[in-house]
């Protein structure tokens, strides 16, 4: 069988999700866990937007070795630059340069005519390829582009060093048929395509990114450009999981096989979901709560009677084993760590003791502690931004007939403890109030969720929230200091008490915000 090349965008891409906001350390953890899931390429992100985001795309050139490591950048001498200068430290380093094609884009965002657009990509992608013998070239919103114009841009980028064309479905505007005949067309009219991987890059608009891309695949395509949990600008990109399932479970159909490690889906797609604070929809295809889940009376008949009923895939192959090992509160390290392992958490000794002992708090609170409780409080305790500030110790009063009053103590930098108090419609909003008044950075809450990890009364809450920075500038959306938008930060915080969570949730927010004025994010 073909192998499929998978190129993972979850850095680059993913990041651009709003509120997905991630540092350089995150950045290095999810690329490390990339590579235990067998991904070919990472772009790790686009070094031109930020100091910050070359910082970390150098980083990981310099950290992670096995997958070619990639950075994105427009057709500009300025954006190669700094792309080859982030990675050229890599083992295996690619330059990722893009311009846009379609009629729409040229005159209304980049105000150029064909024949500049021609003459840019000519131009630099010989410059790429001067710098980097592996230069990859996307024709910005291709399934939108005049297609005889698309054929002569490819020819040109081919001619002047390209090594693989991807073709995008920017908007996600394309149908399965349309994007396996647009690949189709590409392989039959372009000349010298032989000569290099021909890539797709679908987004998810009106939900066919995954079909668009399997389509693509079809017609001859043997690159994908995928993102975990399908993250992505607005709805998202084709989801890694469902398009490497696809290719596992159908093999007769697609006579296609990749190098993921299967086992490593699941894993990885907790990590994404709690560096990121984008939770998983329960109905999400392969990952989702739900996925492997049946309540219909004659579903679960079946089931009983052979998996193979209404299952197409075992919740094994993805990482989703469930152990019979029972953990509580007389249980040790030990076994504490084989089932972090099976879990798929690969911590360090020092991670390790901040587990456990957080694994005993709950315990205490809990007669058996499940799989579930031990990855919300993984997420709790590791996967968070850096400390600025932490919550020490909460005390709410409200009920009916009251005044919803909040005390909050926190320790702030320094490790200097700061209380204040303050009033609200209830409790959470008097206890957010309390914590704005400590860390005094103006932001809207734009969203709220609290979910029960597990059933019972004794279950862990999982609060996730996303706030947006506010800036004092008559309301504008664009911050005036760095000309970029106001950004989304999310925050996630887990703990039997609901209260508690929600100030864990609230700081972790804040940190990224922080972060990110002082050039982390």
């Amino acid at each position: 069988m073909d192998r499929i090349v998978i190129f993972d965008t979850t850095l680059r891409d993913g990041e651009q999700s709003p509120g997905a906001t991630l540092n350089a350390a995150g950045k290095i953890e999810i690329a490390r866990q990339l590579v235990r899931l067998g991904v070919d390429v990472i772009e790790a992100g686009f070094p031109a937007a930020s100091p910050g985001d070359l910082k970390a795309v150098r980083r990981i050139s310099r950290e992670v070795e096995g997958p070619v490591i990639c950075a994105l950048a427009r057709c500009e001498r300025a954006d190669i630059d700094k792309a080859w200068e982030a990675v050229r430290d890599a083992g295996k380093a690619r330059i990722h340069i893009f311009i846009a094609t379609s009629d729409i884009h040229m005159q209304h965002k980049l105000r150029m005519s064909r024949e500049a657009v021609l003459k840019r990509t000519r131009e630099m992608v010989s410059y790429a390829r001067s710098l980097c013998e592996d230069v990859e070239f996307s024709p910005e919103d291709a399934s939108r582009s005049e297609v005889e114009f698309l054929y002569q841009v490819l020819e040109v980028a081919l001619a002047a060093g390209a090594t693989t064309l991807n073709i995008p479905d920017t908007v996600g505007y394309a149908t399965p048929g349309e994007f396996g005949a647009l690949i189709q067309g590409i392989r039959q009219n372009v000349s010298g395509i032989d000569d290099a991987i021909l890539s797709v890059h679908c987004h998810d608009d009106l939900g066919l990114a995954t079909a668009n891309s399997l389509a693509g695949v079809l017609a001859g395509a043997r690159q994908v450009e995928c993102t975990v949990n399908g993250l992505g600008e607005r709805a998202g990109n084709a989801a890694l999981e469902e398009i490497v399932m696809a290719l596992y479970t159908r093999p007769q159909y697609f006579n296609l096989t990749s190098g993921i490690v299967t086992t490593e889906i699941y894993p990885t797609s907790r990590m994404v979901a709690n560096y990121t604070g984008l939770a998983v929809q329960a109905n999400k295809a392969i990952i989702g709560a739900n996925a492997f889940a049946h309540e219909a009376g004659i579903h679960q008949d079946g089931i009983l009677k052979n998996r193979l009923t209404y299952e197409i895939m075992d919740a094994s192959v993805i990482g989703l084993a469930q152990s019979r090992l029972v953990l509580g509160k007389h249980s040790g390290r030990h076994a504490l760590a084989n089932k972090l392992e099976e879990l798929g958490y690969h911590l360090d000794t020092e991670d390790l003791n901040k587990l456990f002992k957080r694994f005993k708090e709950l315990a205490d609170k809990k007669k058996e502690v499940a799989d579930a409780d031990l990855e919300v409080i993984v997420s709790d305790e590791i996967f968070q931004p850096e400390v600025v500030y932490a919550v020490d110790q909460i005390q709410v009063f409200c009920g009916n007939g009251s005044i919803p009053t909040a005390t909050v103590r926190l320790r702030g930098p320094d490790g200097v403890y700061v209380v204040d108090s303050n009033h609200g419609t209830g409790p959470v909003d008097a206890m957010y109030e309390a914590i704005n008044r400590i860390v005094g950075i103006p932001n809207d809450l734009v969203e709220f969720s609290i979910n029960a990890v597990t059933e019972g009364i004794d279950a862990v809450g999982e609060v996730t929230i996303r706030i947006q920075e506010k800036l004092d500038n008559g309301g504008s959306p664009v911050n005036p200091q760095t000309g970029r938008k106001r950004r989304i930060f999310s925050g996630h915080g887990a703990d039997t008490d609901i209260i508690v969570a929600s100030a864990k949730a609230y700081v972790s927010a804040l940190n990224k915000l922080i972060g990110s004025r002082n050039g982390d994010y």
